[in-house]
């Protein structure tokens, strides 16, 4: 079954493929490429799954949820991303840079936002919603507060 946007979960796992390959390759990329290779070469755990198309389009999490998924986990980190591109929801960006400047690194930085972001999709999920972004934001300020 197709996403939103029309893509099967197989088409999303071989764009991540294709972009690490070439990125790896040294071959130019598309600007969503160099972001979804950007994001891989930042979690070497998931590399070794993402070089192998095989294994990408095999790969699923645990039953027990032992194991992290290292798709969401990426499609939160190029969500963040995105919305820190342009500032949406409006005060991203301001909680991103604070999140920065406290952890001096924007990789920490993003990881805080897409904990939010995770935790707000799932909340939305279950309550059968549409995400909230200002839960989305009071998460995030409430965890660069702890």
């Amino acid at each position: 079954m197709s996403g939103a946007s029309g893509y099967s979960r197989d088409t999303l796992r071989k764009a991540y493929v294709e972009a690490w390959a070439k990125a790896r390759a040294g071959t130019p990329l598309t600007p969503l490429e160099a972001l979804l290779a950007d994001v891989i070469a930042l979690h070497p755990e998931y590399q070794a799954t993402i070089a192998d198309l095989e294994d990408t389009l095999g790969h699923a999490p645990s039953a027990a949820g032992d194991a992290e998924n290292p798709f969401l986990h990426l499609g939160l980190h190029v969500a963040v991303r995105e919305q820190i591109a342009i500032d949406r929801p409006p005060g991203v960006v301001a909680i991103h840079r604070r999140a920065i400047a406290k952890f001096g690194d924007a990789h920490a930085a993003d990881h805080l936002l897409a904990e939010a972001l995770g935790r707000t999709l799932w909340e939305a999920q279950r309550a059968g919603t549409a995400p909230d972004e200002r839960r989305y934001l009071a998460l995030a300020l409430a965890a660069l507060e702890r």
